[in-house]
């Protein structure tokens, strides 16, 4: 297994390391645990390494132009130093992978990908590049990434940056920080549903780069968070999860991120056919959220009924939300879907646990719980 450059850092804390996608990552930290590091993101402020997320550069005079017909969100209407979520999808409206497109300028981009996605990614890429006027760059290898989520996160980070972090707004980036001497680019972006900063510097000075953050968050509450906190925060804020939310045959519409799609943009992207027909005609299935009233814990895969006992879908994510302090799924039904408040089960251990659909999120910071 690949080991980041923070690796003996989440030993000496008492990581508890999993496999993940071919990494050896800390799932959470023994004193801590995976409610206390969530909620703590949600009160003060959590660490994350996820250095094992890919980073591949697009250049070239003809970068902006190429990269629209692969993303279904519009990137020409994007500023220097934004960031832009976005969606790649196959020719069947299934998804390659959901990612960030950082802008430079109109012939340079920088692309942040899921992790399990690296290879299958930059592949997707290579086949579909022009003879010329665009080219492509794997930089994953060479890039360590650090999260600062919560709402202690800019006070943190103002500690030891060269730069004001309240000047950054959400979804923008500045690529020539200076983060202790360490150069960097830093955006207002996360996983999490709170503020917070995603910062990329060299590979090999991303241990540095955590000890400065740990020492300069000690006094605001900051811990070392795992993949089970980032995954339950990601959970409660809506945010998809590549191969649940999102896979080859489960596309973006159903999945409930029409926003980030535009059917009508000049040029065209691959999927749009697929994704222009099922807006027009109607979906056959979509995502609805979720929360249960019996007891149970819901899980990815497990089946879903409609009250008459009838099997009409399956559950793609769930689990315990500690910010509600509720059991949640988000389940893939066939449509007529029921709408807010009405009733579904899940199916845990051969029996029915009722539950009631609610809006998606189901946490957002700016309402609080739902």
């Amino acid at each position: 297994m690949k080991r980041t450059d923070m690796y003996e850092r989440h030993v000496a804390a008492g990581g508890r390391m999993v496999d993940y996608s071919g990494w050896e990552l800390p799932v959470q930290y023994d004193g801590t645990g995976i409610k206390t590091e969530h909620l703590n993101v949600r009160e003060k402020a959590g660490l994350f390494d996820v250095s094992h997320m890919g980073e591949i550069m697009v250049e070239g005079p003809d970068a902006e132009k190429w990269l629209s017909t692969l993303v279904t969100n519009d990137i020409f209407v994007m500023r220097d130093g934004q960031v832009q979520y976005n969606i790649m999808c196959n020719e069947s409206g299934g998804v390659v992978d959901d990612l960030l497109v950082y802008r430079y300028g109109p012939a340079k981009f920088l692309l942040v990908v899921n992790a399990a996605n690296v290879d299958k990614d930059r592949d997707w890429l290579k086949k579909h590049l022009p003879p010329r006027g665009a080219a492509i760059d794997d930089i994953s290898m060479k890039t360590s990434e650090t999260a600062l989520q919560g709402p202690a996160s800019e006070a943190i980070l103002a500690r030891v940056a060269d730069f004001d972090p309240s000047t950054l707004k959400f979804f923008t980036f500045t690529h020539g920080a200076n983060l202790g001497g360490i150069p960097a680019i830093v955006s207002r972006t996360g996983y999490t549903g709170e503020d917070g900063f995603e910062i990329y510097v060299p590979w090999e000075r991303g241990a540095e780069l955590w000890d400065l953050l740990i020492e300069a968050g000690r006094d605001f509450g900051l811990i070392p968070a795992g993949l089970g906190a980032r995954d339950s925060l990601r959970f409660e804020a809506g945010l998809p999860l590549y191969g649940h939310e999102f896979t080859e045959d489960l596309g973006p519409l159903e999945a409930g991120f029409g926003f980030f799609v535009k059917v009508n943009k000049p040029g065209g992207f691959i999927g749009q056919p697929v994704l222009k027909r099922q807006k027009e005609e109607g979906l056959q299935r979509k995502i609805v959220g979720l929360r249960l009233e019996d007891k149970g814990v819901p899980r990815s895969g497990m089946d879903v009924a409609d009250p008459s006992g009838n099997i009409v879908g399956r559950v793609t994510s769930g689990g315990y939300c500690p910010s509600l302090d509720a059991n949640m799924a988000l389940c893939l039904v066939n449509m007529p879907a029921p709408e807010e408040g009405g009733r579904l089960s899940v199916i845990v251990r051969d029996k029915p646990k009722k539950g009631v659909v609610v809006k998606r999120p189901f946490y957002s910071r700016k309402s609080g719980h739902k």
